[in-house]
């Protein structure tokens, strides 16, 4: 079926979701916001904002890495990245040392404490995450098992629409 044509100037309004795509964003969008009121009330010693932790994620996957480099995974301005980098230098999470590639160039990768806090983090939210599990129906546990290979196929298609390399900054 052919689209309308539009006035002058004007792009055709975007296909609109279907229910499927409304329902799966709600579901991760409340996921995402449950884990991060959780992490604070579960483990009030956390106190990373999530820009942080996922300035430390994408280090985590491939580093050393320059500030620019994790701004294009992240898509965020390179100031912010910069200031990011400066706060967790400041809180001893990451070093910045010289590209060993481009001496002219600096990089930045985790520090023992860094990776000691990224791994806190992500081991808290496992067990956030565990204990949820446990309180779901035996079928609904499985539900969600049998659809992780069709998630990652998902993340890896919306990375492949980015043109973000895997490991460029899965968060």
């Amino acid at each position: 079926m052919a689209s309308p044509p539009s006035p002058a100037g004007l792009r055709p309004a975007p296909p609109q979701p279907t229910l499927d795509a409304r329902l799966l964003t709600e579901a991760i969008t409340g996921l995402r916001r449950a884990l991060r009121a959780s992490i604070r009330s579960d483990y009030p010693w956390e106190t990373l904002p999530i820009a942080q932790v996922e300035i430390l994620q994408s280090l985590a996957e491939s580093q050393p890495a320059q500030a620019g480099q994790l701004a294009r995974r992240l898509r965020l301005a390179p100031n912010t990245v910069s200031g990011l980098i400066s706060r967790l230098m400041a809180a001893g999470l990451v070093d910045r040392g010289t590209d060993l590639s481009d001496r002219r160039r600096a990089s930045v990768q985790l520090t023992a404490t860094g990776v000691e806090r990224l791994e806190a983090w992500q081991r808290a939210h496992e067990q956030r995450i565990a204990t949820a599990l446990d309180g779901l129906a035996d079928d609904e546990r499985a539900a969600l098992v049998a659809a992780l290979p069709a998630m990652g196929s998902l993340v890896r298609g919306l990375h492949d629409a980015l043109d973000i390399e895997p490991g460029d900054g899965d968060t």
